[in-house]
C-alpha cells in the first residue's frame, strides 16, 4: 500500500517510520516463530534423484479405462526416505515431451495417486517427471488390497482408481496422527449356543475355532438371533487367531451384530464400519484394522474391503438386499467382491439370511458352499402361521376390497393388538398413490408423456412426470372409466387405519424416518419394505398389504425380491406356537406365496434357478449391459471384439427417465432417447467378456470420442427387465 493511500511509509532500513523499537522488536519476534508456510508440491528441478531405486510406479488417480495402467516418475532424494510402497502421492500429470528441463519432464497438472512399487529402471525410455510430494507416510495400499482391488476392476470391465476410490477411504491427517490402541489377545472358542438349532452349526464354528475354511450358506430361522449367532462365528475366527469380516445391508443391522459382538466379547475386538460414524471417525478405525490393531469388521457395503490381516472369515448377511450393490463404477455387488476375497484369501466364506438368493442356490449346487440349515421341525416351532388373501376372497369381500384391509387381515389386526403391536408392511412410501384401472388394473398413464397418474390429496388426478392435470381419463384396454389404488403409500395407509383402530396409536416407519424398534405395547406400526422396526418380544401379527404390485414389477428379479422382503417382515413376527400369524394380500397360487406359507425360500430358490438354466438367465450365465444411444451403440457393438460363444439381446429402448429425481444406473438422461443391449456369455467366459467391452470402452476414449461418455457397459446387472 502506498503513501498517498494512506499506508505507513518506511525507511531505507524497512523499519516502520516513527515506530517504536519495543513494537518493532514484537513484530519480528512473531516473525521468527512463525510457522514456515508449506511450500507447494514442485517438480524438483536440479533436486539429486534417489540413490536406490530412483524409479516410482505410481497408479494415478484417473478413473479413465485408457489410463488403467501405472506411470513411471523420478524419486527425488528429499523424498526416499517417505516414499514407500502405499502411500499417497501427488503428481505432475499431462505434460508432453516438450516440456522438458535438464532431462527431466516438467508441467501437467497436480493429481494423487497412489505408490506401487520402486524400482531400480525404468520400462519408458523418455525423461520422467519427479514426485511432486507424499501425501502421508502412512502406507494405506497393501499388496493384499491392490491384488482385491485389480481382480474386482477386471471382473466388472472397470478400472482400478475406481475401485480404489470405494476401498480407501478419503484421509484425515489428524487421524493419522493418532495411534492406534495394541491388539487384544484372541478370545476364547465360544459356545455354539443358538447353532445348535442347524444340523452342521455346531461343527461349522468348530471349524473355525480349529482354523479352517468352511464355505457355507445360511439359512437363518425367523427370530432375532441371527447378529447373536453371526457374533458367534467372528468370535470363533478371532480365537483361532486370524481376522473376520461382516457386511449387512444398513447401519441398523450393523448396530445390532456391533451390540452382540460387544456383549459376547467386550470392547476393542471389532471396529464398526458405517457412513453414520462421519469421516475422520471412519478413517480411524480403518486405520486400526489397517495397521492390526483390530482383527474383525463390521460395516456396510463399503466395508467389502476393509484391509483385514490374516483374513480369516468373510461373512454377508441378506445378499438380495439392493444396498449391497454399489452404485459408483464399476458397481461391484458386496457379495461378489467377498467370493473372490473368499478366493484369494483361502478363508471361510458364510452367506446368510432369511430368505435365498439365486445366487446363493448357485453355490450350494455347484458343490462350492455347502448349506447350512435346520430340520422342517425347529422351522415349524420358530416361523408364524402364514395366511392368505387372494383375488376371490376380495371379490366376495368389496367393502373390504375397497377399503384395502380384507376382513381376516382386519380380524388378524383386532386380535393380535390385544397381546401386541401388529406390523403392516407397505410396498411404497409417501401419500399420493399411483392408479390404474379399476377393471382391468392397467396403469394409468397420462396423454401426453405415458408417465403414471397419481391421485393427489384433492382427488386431481396428475402425471408424476409432467405434471398435467388429467380431467377425463379412459382406460385404453377395456373402455373403464373408474379408477382404484395401484399402490398406496404409507402414510395415506397409516391414516386409513388409525380411522379402522381409532383407540390404538399408528406409527410409520420409512425413508425419511426410520424406525429401530418399538416397544411390546399395542399399536399398528406401518411400514415400506426394508424399513421395518424390531418389536421387544416380537409383533403378534403382520399385514402385507398390495402383494401383488411387488410381483407384478418387470423383472427377473420380482418374484425373488417379493419372497425376501414378505419373509424379513414375517422374521420380526412372534413363533405360531406363541400365536403370531402373518397375512399376505396376494394370489394364494402363486410360487412365492406358496413358497412363505410353506416356509421355504430354499425350495423357491432351487426352483428359480433351475427355469434360469433353461433360459440361459443369471447367474447360470454371465450377462452384460450395454446402454447409449442408438448410433453410438450400435458403433461400440461392432468395434468390440466380442467372445466368439457370445450372444447379444437387443438392442431395445430405454424406458425414459422422470425429468426429477433420482435416476436408475444406466438410465437416459433426461430428454435423451437411449437403448440397451444385453450380451450374454456361457459359464467360463465372464472374463473374455468383460475385457472385450472394456477394450472397446478404452480405446472409444482413447480417441477422444465425445460419445464416449454416451455408452455405458455393466456386468452382472441387478435388474435386466
Amino acid at each position: 500500500m502506498s503513501s498517498e493511500n494512506g499506508g505507513p511509509r518506511t525507511d531505507g532500513e524497512g523499519g516502520a517510520e516513527g515506530a517504536p523499537p519495543e513494537q518493532l522488536a514484537l513484530i519480528r519476534e512473531s516473525v521468527r516463530k512463525a510457522r514456515t508456510p508449506r511450500a507447494k508440491p514442485r517438480t524438483w528441478r536440479g533436486a539429486a534423484l534417489a540413490e536406490r531405486l530412483p524409479v516410482a510406479r505410481v497408479l494415478v488417480d484417473k478413473g479413465v479405462l485408457h489410463l488403467d495402467r501405472y506411470f513411471d516418475y523420478a524419486v527425488p532424494a528429499e523424498l526416499d526416505e517417505a516414499a514407500q510402497p502405499g502411500v499417497r502421492v501427488r503428481v505432475r500429470f499431462g505434460a508432453g515431451r516438450h516440456r522438458v528441463r535438464e532431462g527431466r519432464r516438467e508441467g501437467g497438472g497436480l493429481i494423487d495417486g497412489f505408490l506401487i512399487e520402486r524400482r531400480a529402471e525404468s520400462d519408458y525410455s523418455g525423461p520422467l517427471a519427479a514426485l511432486a510430494q507424499v501425501v502421508s507416510p502412512e502406507p494405506v495400499l497393501s499388496e493384499e488390497l491392490l491384488g482385491l482391488a485389480r481382480a474386482v476392476a477386471d471382473r466388472y470391465a472397470g478400472s482400478l482408481a475406481d475401485v480404489l476410490q470405494l476401498a480407501v477411504p478419503p484421509r484425515s491427517a489428524r487421524a493419522e496422527q493418532r495411534t492406534s490402541p495394541a491388539p487384544l489377545p484372541p478370545p476364547e472358542a465360544p459356545d455354539p449356543g443358538s447353532w445348535t438349532r442347524y444340523e452342521q452349526g455346531d461343527a461349522f464354528l468348530r471349524t473355525l475355532a480349529d482354523g479352517g475354511a468352511p464355505r457355507a450358506v445360511w439359512h437363518a430361522l425367523p427370530g432375532p438371533r441371527w447378529s447373536e449367532e453371526l457374533a458367534r462365528a467372528v468370535a470363533a475366527t478371532l480365537a483361532s487367531g486370524r481376522g473376520a469380516l461382516v457386511v449387512v445391508p444398513d447401519g441398523r443391522a450393523a448396530a445390532r451384530v456391533d451390540a452382540a459382538l460387544t456383549t459376547l466379547l467386550g470392547k476393542g475386538h471389532h471396529a464398526l464400519l458405517t457412513a453414520d460414524a462421519g469421516p475422520e471417525k471412519r478413517y480411524a478405525q480403518w486405520l486400526a484394522v489397517r495397521r492390526g490393531s483390530v482383527r474383525a469388521v463390521v460395516g456396510t457395503r463399503a466395508a467389502m474391503f476393509a484391509p483385514v490381516r490374516n483374513l480369516g472369515l468373510v461373512a454377508i448377511w441378506d445378499d438380495g438386499d439392493d444396498s449391497h450393490s454399489e452404485p459408483h463404477a464399476p458397481q461391484p455387488h458386496a457379495r461378489d467382491v467377498l467370493l473372490l476375497r473368499a478366493t484369494l484369501d483361502k478363508c471361510a466364506f458364510l452367506l446368510g439370511g432369511f430368505s435365498c438368493t439365486v445366487e446363493a442356490a448357485q453355490l450350494v449346487e455347484t458343490g462350492w458352499a455347502r448349506p447350512l440349515i435346520a430340520g422342517r421341525e425347529q422351522i415349524r416351532r420358530s416361523a408364524p402361521l402364514v395366511r392368505t388373501v387372494g383375488d376371490q376372497d376380495l371379490a366376495r369381500d368389496e367393502a373390504a376390497r375397497a377399503a384395502r384391509l380384507p376382513t381376516l387381515a382386519w380380524q388378524t389386526a383386532r386380535e393380535g393388538l390385544r397381546h401386541g403391536p401388529v406390523l403392516v408392511q407397505v410396498p411404497r412410501r409417501g401419500y399420493a398413490p399411483r392408479m390404474a384401472c379399476d377393471r382391468c388394473r392397467a396403469p394409468a398413464r397420462c396423454v401426453h408423456c405415458s408417465g403414471p397418474l397419481q391421485g393427489q390429496d384433492a382427488g386431481v388426478l396428475r402425471c408424476g412426470w409432467c405434471g398435467h392435470a388429467e380431467g377425463n381419463w379412459h382406460c385404453p384396454e377395456c373402455g373403464g372409466f373408474r379408477l382404484r389404488a395401484q399402490v398406496v403409500g404409507a402414510r395415506r395407509t397409516a391414516e386409513e387405519l388409525g380411522r379402522a383402530f381409532p383407540a390404538v396409536p399408528v406409527r410409520t416407519s420409512g425413508r425419511e424416518h426410520v424406525l429401530d424398534t418399538v416397544p411390546s405395547a399395542p399399536a399398528l406400526v406401518v411400514s415400506t419394505p426394508g424399513a421395518e422396526p424390531v418389536a421387544e418380544g416380537g409383533y403378534a401379527a403382520a399385514l402385507l398389504l398390495d402383494g401383488w404390485a411387488m410381483l407384478v414389477r418387470p423383472d427377473l428379479r420380482a418374484g425373488e425380491d417379493a419372497l425376501r422382503r414378505w419373509i424379513a417382515a414375517g422374521a420380526l413376527v412372534r413363533p405360531q406356537g406363541e400365536g403370531g400369524t402373518v397375512v399376505v394380500v396376494a394370489e394364494p397360487t402363486l410360487r412365492p406365496v406358496q413358497a412363505l406359507v410353506r416356509w421355504d425360500p430354499v425350495g423357491h430358490a432351487l426352483r428359480e434357478l433351475s427355469e434360469r438354466a433353461e433360459l440361459g438367465f443369471p447367474p447360470v450365465s454371465r450377462m452384460a449391459a450395454v446402454s447409449g444411444t442408438p448410433e453410438a451403440l450400435a458403433e461400440f457393438l461392432a468395434a468390440a471384439q466380442l467372445p466368439s460363444d457370445s450372444e447379444v439381446l437387443g438392442p431395445v429402448p430405454v424406458p425414459p427417465a422422470p425429468p426429477a429425481g433420482p435416476r436408475r444406473p444406466g438410465a437416459a438422461p433426461p430428454g435423451e432417447h437411449w437403448e440397451r443391449a444385453l450380451v450374454r456369455v456361457p459359464p467360463g467366459s465372464g472374463s473374455a467378456l468383460a475385457s472385450a467391452l472394456k477394450t472397446a470402452q478404452a480405446a472409444r476414449m482413447a480417441r477422444g470420442s465425445g460419445e464416449a461418455a454416451r455408452v455405458r457397459v455393466r456386468i452382472d446387472p441387478p435388474d435386466i427387465g
